[in-house]
Protein backbone atom coordinates (compact mmCIF):
# COMPACT_ATOMS: atom_id res chain seq x y z
CA UNK A 1 0.00 0.00 0.00
CA UNK A 2 1.35 3.44 -0.97
CA UNK A 3 1.39 6.04 1.78
CA UNK A 4 1.17 9.62 0.66
CA UNK A 5 3.31 12.27 2.30
CA UNK A 6 1.85 14.69 4.82
CA UNK A 7 1.15 17.10 1.96
CA UNK A 8 -0.85 14.43 0.12
CA UNK A 9 1.61 14.49 -2.76
CA UNK A 10 3.12 11.35 -4.24
CA UNK A 11 6.90 11.49 -3.76
CA UNK A 12 10.07 9.58 -4.65
CA UNK A 13 9.64 7.39 -1.54
CA UNK A 14 6.26 6.19 -2.81
CA UNK A 15 7.68 5.31 -6.21
CA UNK A 16 10.65 3.54 -4.60
CA UNK A 17 8.33 1.34 -2.50
CA UNK A 18 6.11 0.55 -5.48
CA UNK A 19 9.07 -0.36 -7.72
CA UNK A 20 11.04 -2.12 -4.97
CA UNK A 21 14.15 0.03 -5.42
CA UNK A 22 16.05 2.68 -3.47
CA UNK A 23 15.26 6.38 -3.43
CA UNK A 24 18.55 7.05 -5.23
CA UNK A 25 17.61 4.72 -8.06
CA UNK A 26 14.29 6.50 -8.60
CA UNK A 27 16.11 9.84 -8.59
CA UNK A 28 18.63 8.66 -11.19
CA UNK A 29 15.89 7.32 -13.47
CA UNK A 30 13.78 10.48 -13.19
CA UNK A 31 16.83 12.64 -13.98
CA UNK A 32 17.65 10.66 -17.11
CA UNK A 33 20.70 8.81 -15.80
CA UNK A 34 21.36 5.99 -18.27
CA UNK A 35 23.61 3.96 -15.94
CA UNK A 36 20.55 2.31 -14.35
CA UNK A 37 19.74 -1.20 -15.62
CA UNK A 38 17.08 -0.86 -18.38
CA UNK A 39 14.71 -3.35 -16.76
CA UNK A 40 14.90 -1.59 -13.41
CA UNK A 41 14.46 1.80 -15.09
CA UNK A 42 11.36 0.50 -16.90
CA UNK A 43 9.94 -0.76 -13.58
CA UNK A 44 10.53 2.62 -11.97
CA UNK A 45 8.87 4.49 -14.84
CA UNK A 46 5.91 2.12 -14.76
CA UNK A 47 5.50 2.65 -11.01
CA UNK A 48 5.76 6.44 -11.45
CA UNK A 49 3.12 6.36 -14.20
CA UNK A 50 0.75 4.21 -12.14
CA UNK A 51 1.10 6.54 -9.16
CA UNK A 52 0.87 9.63 -11.40
CA UNK A 53 4.14 10.84 -9.86
CA UNK A 54 5.30 14.31 -11.00
CA UNK A 55 8.96 15.17 -10.24
CA UNK A 56 9.51 18.30 -8.18
CA UNK A 57 11.10 20.76 -10.65
CA UNK A 58 13.05 22.53 -7.89
CA UNK A 59 14.42 19.27 -6.54
CA UNK A 60 15.24 18.11 -10.04
CA UNK A 61 17.08 21.35 -10.75
CA UNK A 62 19.14 20.94 -7.58
CA UNK A 63 19.96 17.34 -8.47
CA UNK A 64 21.07 18.27 -11.98
CA UNK A 65 22.79 21.46 -10.93
CA UNK A 66 20.89 23.45 -13.56
CA UNK A 67 17.52 25.13 -13.91
CA UNK A 68 17.26 25.69 -17.67
CA UNK A 69 16.47 29.28 -16.72
CA UNK A 70 18.45 32.47 -17.11
CA UNK A 71 17.75 35.78 -15.42
CA UNK A 72 17.71 39.33 -16.73
CA UNK A 73 17.75 42.49 -14.64
CA UNK A 74 16.30 45.62 -16.26
CA UNK A 75 15.77 49.12 -14.84
CA UNK A 76 12.24 49.67 -16.20
CA UNK A 77 10.18 47.00 -17.92
CA UNK A 78 7.58 49.63 -18.87
CA UNK A 79 10.15 51.12 -21.26
CA UNK A 80 9.69 49.64 -24.77
CA UNK A 81 13.47 49.48 -25.20
CA UNK A 82 13.84 46.92 -22.42
CA UNK A 83 10.72 45.11 -23.58
CA UNK A 84 12.36 44.61 -26.98
CA UNK A 85 15.62 43.40 -25.41
CA UNK A 86 13.63 40.91 -23.35
CA UNK A 87 11.68 39.78 -26.41
CA UNK A 88 14.86 39.07 -28.35
CA UNK A 89 16.45 37.30 -25.39
CA UNK A 90 13.46 35.12 -24.46
CA UNK A 91 12.72 34.05 -28.02
CA UNK A 92 16.32 33.07 -28.69
CA UNK A 93 16.63 31.26 -25.34
CA UNK A 94 13.36 29.38 -25.91
CA UNK A 95 14.77 27.83 -29.07
CA UNK A 96 17.37 26.14 -26.84
CA UNK A 97 14.85 25.10 -24.20
CA UNK A 98 15.59 27.90 -21.73
CA UNK A 99 13.17 30.23 -19.97
CA UNK A 100 13.85 33.77 -18.77
CA UNK A 101 13.27 35.10 -15.25
CA UNK A 102 12.77 38.88 -15.20
CA UNK A 103 13.74 41.26 -12.39
CA UNK A 104 12.73 44.93 -12.66
CA UNK A 105 14.61 47.41 -10.45
CA UNK A 106 12.05 50.19 -11.16
CA UNK A 107 14.86 52.72 -11.72
CA UNK A 108 16.09 52.30 -8.13
CA UNK A 109 19.85 51.94 -8.46
CA UNK A 110 20.28 50.41 -4.99
CA UNK A 111 17.99 47.54 -6.03
CA UNK A 112 20.07 46.49 -9.04
CA UNK A 113 22.79 44.70 -7.09
CA UNK A 114 20.31 42.98 -4.77
CA UNK A 115 18.12 41.78 -7.64
CA UNK A 116 21.14 40.62 -9.62
CA UNK A 117 22.34 38.42 -6.76
CA UNK A 118 18.88 36.96 -6.09
CA UNK A 119 18.23 36.26 -9.77
CA UNK A 120 21.60 34.58 -10.26
CA UNK A 121 20.98 32.20 -7.33
CA UNK A 122 17.78 31.03 -9.02
CA UNK A 123 19.16 30.70 -12.55
CA UNK A 124 21.97 29.18 -14.59
CA UNK A 125 23.24 32.60 -15.71
CA UNK A 126 22.43 36.30 -15.69
CA UNK A 127 22.01 39.02 -18.30
CA UNK A 128 22.55 42.31 -16.52
CA UNK A 129 21.13 45.53 -17.89
CA UNK A 130 21.96 47.78 -14.93
CA UNK A 131 22.56 51.29 -16.24
CA UNK A 132 22.23 53.02 -12.86
CA UNK A 133 24.81 50.99 -10.91
CA UNK A 134 28.18 52.67 -10.37
CA UNK A 135 31.30 51.24 -12.01
CA UNK A 136 32.75 50.40 -8.58
CA UNK A 137 29.60 48.51 -7.55
CA UNK A 138 29.59 46.63 -10.83
CA UNK A 139 33.23 45.55 -10.54
CA UNK A 140 32.64 44.33 -6.98
CA UNK A 141 29.54 42.38 -7.99
CA UNK A 142 30.74 40.73 -11.22
CA UNK A 143 32.74 37.82 -9.70
CA UNK A 144 29.66 36.49 -7.88
CA UNK A 145 27.42 36.49 -10.97
CA UNK A 146 29.18 34.22 -13.46
CA UNK A 147 28.12 33.22 -16.04
CA UNK A 148 27.25 36.82 -16.82
CA UNK A 149 26.52 38.89 -19.92
CA UNK A 150 26.42 42.70 -19.70
CA UNK A 151 24.28 44.99 -21.85
CA UNK A 152 25.51 48.58 -22.23
CA UNK A 153 28.10 48.16 -19.47
CA UNK A 154 31.69 46.97 -19.50
CA UNK A 155 33.92 45.40 -16.88
CA UNK A 156 37.60 44.64 -16.45
CA UNK A 157 36.76 40.92 -16.12
CA UNK A 158 37.99 39.19 -19.27
CA UNK A 159 35.38 36.43 -19.18
CA UNK A 160 32.30 38.67 -19.17
CA UNK A 161 30.90 39.52 -22.63
CA UNK A 162 29.61 43.07 -23.10
CA UNK A 163 27.12 44.25 -25.70
CA UNK A 164 27.44 48.03 -26.01
CA UNK A 165 25.61 50.66 -28.05
CA UNK A 166 27.75 53.63 -29.15
CA UNK A 167 25.51 56.27 -27.59
CA UNK A 168 28.22 58.91 -27.84
CA UNK A 169 28.47 58.64 -31.61
CA UNK A 170 24.70 58.35 -31.96
CA UNK A 171 24.02 61.64 -30.18
CA UNK A 172 26.76 63.33 -32.23
CA UNK A 173 25.06 62.16 -35.42
CA UNK A 174 21.76 63.63 -34.22
CA UNK A 175 23.41 66.93 -33.25
CA UNK A 176 25.17 67.05 -36.63
CA UNK A 177 21.84 66.52 -38.38
CA UNK A 178 20.33 69.50 -36.52
CA UNK A 179 23.34 71.68 -37.32
CA UNK A 180 23.04 70.74 -41.00
CA UNK A 181 19.48 72.08 -40.80
CA UNK A 182 20.83 75.44 -39.58
CA UNK A 183 20.36 75.05 -35.82
CA UNK A 184 23.11 76.72 -33.81
CA UNK A 185 21.50 76.64 -30.35
CA UNK A 186 20.81 73.09 -29.19
CA UNK A 187 19.64 71.71 -25.86
CA UNK A 188 20.19 68.21 -24.51
CA UNK A 189 17.32 66.99 -22.35
CA UNK A 190 19.42 64.67 -20.20
CA UNK A 191 18.57 61.26 -18.79
CA UNK A 192 18.88 60.08 -15.17
CA UNK A 193 22.11 61.43 -13.61
CA UNK A 194 23.36 57.93 -12.66
CA UNK A 195 22.61 56.46 -16.08
CA UNK A 196 25.71 54.99 -17.74
CA UNK A 197 24.26 55.57 -21.21
CA UNK A 198 23.50 59.19 -20.29
CA UNK A 199 27.17 59.56 -19.38
CA UNK A 200 28.15 58.25 -22.80
CA UNK A 201 25.82 60.75 -24.47
CA UNK A 202 27.37 63.58 -22.46
CA UNK A 203 30.85 62.49 -23.52
CA UNK A 204 29.70 62.47 -27.13
CA UNK A 205 28.28 65.97 -26.82
CA UNK A 206 31.51 67.25 -25.30
CA UNK A 207 33.36 65.92 -28.34
CA UNK A 208 30.76 67.49 -30.61
CA UNK A 209 31.08 70.90 -28.91
CA UNK A 210 34.87 70.77 -29.28
CA UNK A 211 34.50 70.11 -33.02
CA UNK A 212 31.73 72.72 -33.49
CA UNK A 213 32.67 75.79 -31.41
CA UNK A 214 30.10 77.88 -33.28
CA UNK A 215 27.26 75.73 -31.91
CA UNK A 216 25.87 76.27 -28.41
CA UNK A 217 24.77 73.09 -26.61
CA UNK A 218 22.80 73.65 -23.39
CA UNK A 219 22.25 70.94 -20.77
CA UNK A 220 18.77 70.59 -19.28
CA UNK A 221 17.59 68.22 -16.54
CA UNK A 222 15.31 65.47 -17.73
CA UNK A 223 14.78 61.77 -17.14
CA UNK A 224 13.91 58.62 -19.02
CA UNK A 225 10.12 58.56 -19.33
CA UNK A 226 7.25 60.35 -21.05
CA UNK A 227 6.34 62.42 -17.98
CA UNK A 228 9.80 63.98 -17.60
CA UNK A 229 9.71 65.06 -21.23
CA UNK A 230 6.27 66.58 -20.78
CA UNK A 231 7.37 68.41 -17.65
CA UNK A 232 10.43 69.88 -19.39
CA UNK A 233 8.45 72.15 -21.71
CA UNK A 234 9.08 75.35 -19.70
CA UNK A 235 12.82 74.67 -19.45
CA UNK A 236 13.01 73.98 -23.17
CA UNK A 237 11.12 77.14 -24.10
CA UNK A 238 13.17 79.24 -21.66
CA UNK A 239 16.42 77.93 -23.15
CA UNK A 240 15.77 79.55 -26.52
CA UNK A 241 17.09 76.43 -28.25
CA UNK A 242 15.69 75.58 -31.68
CA UNK A 243 16.93 71.98 -31.73
CA UNK A 244 16.31 69.54 -28.86
CA UNK A 245 18.19 66.30 -28.29
CA UNK A 246 16.03 64.20 -25.97
CA UNK A 247 17.61 61.39 -23.91
CA UNK A 248 15.35 58.81 -25.54
CA UNK A 249 12.20 58.47 -27.62
CA UNK A 250 9.85 58.43 -24.61
CA UNK A 251 11.24 61.76 -23.37
CA UNK A 252 11.00 63.21 -26.89
CA UNK A 253 7.37 62.10 -27.18
CA UNK A 254 6.48 63.63 -23.83
CA UNK A 255 8.14 66.88 -24.87
CA UNK A 256 6.33 66.99 -28.23
CA UNK A 257 3.02 66.42 -26.46
CA UNK A 258 3.70 69.29 -24.08
CA UNK A 259 4.84 71.60 -26.89
CA UNK A 260 1.68 70.80 -28.85
CA UNK A 261 -0.45 71.76 -25.83
CA UNK A 262 1.34 75.14 -25.75
CA UNK A 263 0.74 75.72 -29.45
CA UNK A 264 4.42 75.33 -30.32
CA UNK A 265 4.91 73.83 -33.77
CA UNK A 266 7.28 70.88 -34.24
CA UNK A 267 9.40 71.21 -36.32
CA UNK A 268 8.31 74.70 -37.47
CA UNK A 269 9.29 76.36 -34.18
CA UNK A 270 11.43 73.70 -32.53
CA UNK A 271 12.98 70.51 -33.88
CA UNK A 272 12.94 67.48 -31.58
CA UNK A 273 14.97 64.28 -31.79
CA UNK A 274 14.84 61.10 -29.72
CA UNK A 275 17.01 58.01 -29.31
CA UNK A 276 16.38 54.22 -29.65
CA UNK A 277 13.71 54.13 -32.40
CA UNK A 278 11.08 52.30 -30.35
CA UNK A 279 8.10 51.08 -32.42
CA UNK A 280 5.97 54.14 -31.55
CA UNK A 281 8.56 56.56 -32.96
CA UNK A 282 7.33 56.22 -36.53
CA UNK A 283 3.69 56.79 -35.55
CA UNK A 284 3.96 60.02 -33.55
CA UNK A 285 2.67 63.31 -34.95
CA UNK A 286 4.98 64.40 -36.40
CA UNK A 287 6.98 61.21 -36.84
CA UNK A 288 10.10 61.23 -34.68
CA UNK A 289 13.66 61.73 -35.90
CA UNK A 290 15.83 59.42 -33.81
CA UNK A 291 18.92 57.22 -33.62
CA UNK A 292 17.86 53.63 -34.25
CA UNK A 293 19.36 50.90 -32.07
CA UNK A 294 19.00 47.19 -33.00
CA UNK A 295 17.30 46.52 -29.67
CA UNK A 296 15.84 43.07 -30.35
CA UNK A 297 19.16 41.95 -31.81
CA UNK A 298 20.82 42.96 -28.53
CA UNK A 299 18.62 40.49 -26.69
CA UNK A 300 19.24 37.72 -29.22
CA UNK A 301 23.00 38.23 -29.09
CA UNK A 302 22.90 38.27 -25.28
CA UNK A 303 21.50 34.74 -25.37
CA UNK A 304 24.10 33.55 -27.88
CA UNK A 305 26.84 34.85 -25.59
CA UNK A 306 25.18 33.29 -22.54
CA UNK A 307 24.73 29.93 -24.27
CA UNK A 308 28.45 29.84 -25.07
CA UNK A 309 29.28 30.53 -21.43
CA UNK A 310 26.88 27.90 -20.07
CA UNK A 311 28.12 25.26 -22.52
CA UNK A 312 31.75 26.35 -22.00
CA UNK A 313 32.13 26.83 -25.75
CA UNK A 314 34.76 28.98 -27.43
CA UNK A 315 33.47 32.49 -27.99
CA UNK A 316 35.10 34.25 -30.93
CA UNK A 317 33.23 37.51 -30.25
CA UNK A 318 33.16 38.09 -26.47
CA UNK A 319 31.95 41.64 -26.99
CA UNK A 320 29.96 43.51 -29.59
CA UNK A 321 29.59 47.23 -30.32
CA UNK A 322 26.47 48.51 -32.07
CA UNK A 323 26.42 51.73 -34.06
CA UNK A 324 23.07 53.60 -34.00
CA UNK A 325 21.57 54.50 -37.38
CA UNK A 326 20.20 57.98 -37.98
CA UNK A 327 16.48 57.87 -38.83
CA UNK A 328 15.42 61.25 -40.21
CA UNK A 329 11.68 61.84 -39.96
CA UNK A 330 9.30 64.77 -39.69
CA UNK A 331 10.08 66.10 -36.18
CA UNK A 332 13.26 67.83 -37.37
CA UNK A 333 13.34 70.67 -39.89
CA UNK A 334 15.15 73.87 -40.88
CA UNK A 335 15.89 76.35 -38.13
CA UNK A 336 13.85 79.52 -37.91
CA UNK A 337 15.33 82.88 -37.13
CA UNK A 338 17.01 82.95 -33.66
CA UNK A 339 14.51 82.89 -30.81
CA UNK A 340 14.73 85.01 -27.68
CA UNK A 341 14.99 83.36 -24.30
CA UNK A 342 11.68 84.84 -23.11
CA UNK A 343 8.34 83.41 -24.14
CA UNK A 344 4.85 84.61 -23.79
Amino acid sequence: MVRRSATGRIGIADVAVKAGVSHATVSRVMNGNFTVDPEIAARVRAAAAELKYQPNPVGRSLALGKTDTIGIVVPDLANPTFQAILRGLSRAAAQDGYRVLIADSFEVSSEEAILAGEARRRCDGLVLCAPRMSDAELEELVPSLHPLVLINRTTTAADVPSLVVDYGQGVQDLAGHLVDLGHTRLAFLAGPPRSASNGLRLQGLEAFKAAHPQVEVLMLEGGSDFDTGHEAVDAVLDSGATGILAFNDLVAMGLMSGLHERGVDVPGDISVTGFDDIPFARYTTPTLTTAAVPITELGQQAWHQMRALIRKEENDAPGSRYQPRLEIRASSGPAKAPRTAAHG
